[in-house]
């Protein structure tokens, strides 16, 4: 698979990762650990080297599985994981980036994931309780002792992207974007290009919507996150099918699927955009590893972004809990 760089220190990783967050956090039961190291090796020997999880999927569990599935591939492959949420609960309102803090969830998460380094550290949320400066300087010790070797963030907005990058530079931002959440395009995105920050698209496929496998009579289990998201609504999956139906109309000129569809669109945005969709299941794997096969031309996109933009996505991407915690 091709390889990307994100960031200007080094740091390559196959044009797609995997996330593994779905494994045993917010889309249902868990996966059986066994099944989930078979699929988290699978995807190695499919070319994926990149790796997304944090303290907060379980919490912990994640962590502890994706550990165990690469330790025996640790030299073949990027992990990356993230700290930030007070006792690493994803569902709390409550931040925690400060410094013991950072160290801590770091020499608990090198544990957990049976390695003596985080290849790329994420701060899983700007914690408005703690200088952005202080949490980049505590990562810039971190890498200084070796038990880190990138500094990310996540749902950073420019102004704290810029702060942070001042002290130690960050090498990717992770914030959701994709077909029908194109925000980042606004502010974010050229601040990245300006200063030689990658880009990693956390739901890439609309948390499974551009798939076209859900549509306003899909139920959701109590544990899957998206049973409280404003954009799953029966309504609001209604009203967004129009961006599904556009999908699935040049997945059937270029022969793709839907899923390849959107994911090669984003590929294509730009060179130093690596999306981590997820999955538990290996077709699904393979389905996706597709979409760096399939070809996008410049008209192929300004078609698409014509016929997007006349597309009015309805429904708020997080339920107003969970909203506070996005960075502007």
């Amino acid at each position: 698979m091709e390889k990307r760089k994100l960031g200007t220190g080094g740091l390559e990783v196959s044009a797609l990762g995997l996330g593994c967050m779905g494994l045993t956090f917010a889309y249902g039961p868990a996966t059986e650990k066994n099944t989930a190291i078979k699929l988290i090796r699978d995807a190695v020997e499919r070319g994926i080297t990149f790796f997304d999880t944090a303290e907060a999927y379980g919490p912990f569990l994640n962590e502890e599985m994706l550990g165990e599935a690469l330790q025996p591939l640790r030299d073949e492959v990027v992990i990356a994981t993230k700290f930030g949420f007070k006792d690493g609960n994803a569902f709390s309102r409550e931040l925690d980036s400060r410094p013991e803090n950072i160290r801590a969830v770091a020499e608990a998460s090198l544990k957990r994931l049976r390695t003596d380094h985080i290849d790329l550290f994420y701060q899983h949320r700007v914690d408005p309780n703690v200088p952005i400066e202080e949490v980049a300087g505590t990562v810039k010790d971190l890498i200084a002792e070796g038990k880190v070797k990138h500094f990310g963030m996540s749902e950073a907005g420019v102004k704290n992207v810029r702060k942070a990058h001042a002290v130690q530079p960050v090498a990717a931002l992770q914030s959701e974007y994709s077909l029908w959440w194109r925000e980042p395009e606004e502010q974010i995105m050229p601040v990245l290009e300006e200063l030689g920050i990658g880009f990693v698209p956390f739901s890439p496929l609309g948390k499974g919507f551009l798939t076209g496998k859900i549509d306003a009579n899909t139920t959701f289990a109590d544990n899957d996150f998206r049973k409280i998201v404003p954009r799953f609504t029966p309504e609001a999956l209604q009203a967004n099918q129009a961006m599904v139906d556009l999908i699935q109309s040049i997945a059937r000129e270029k022969e793709a699927t839907p899923a390849q569809i959107a994911l090669g669109w984003l590929l294509a945005q730009k060179p130093w955009i690596a999306p981590i969709p997820g999955t538990t299941k290996l077709h699904r794997l393979e389905e996706n590893i597709g979409a760096t096969r399939v070809e996008l031309t410049a008209g192929d996109l300004k078609n698409i972004d014509e016929a997007a933009s006349a597309i009015q996505i309805e429904g708020a991407r997080y339920p107003e809990s969970l909203a506070s915690r996005v960075d502007r």
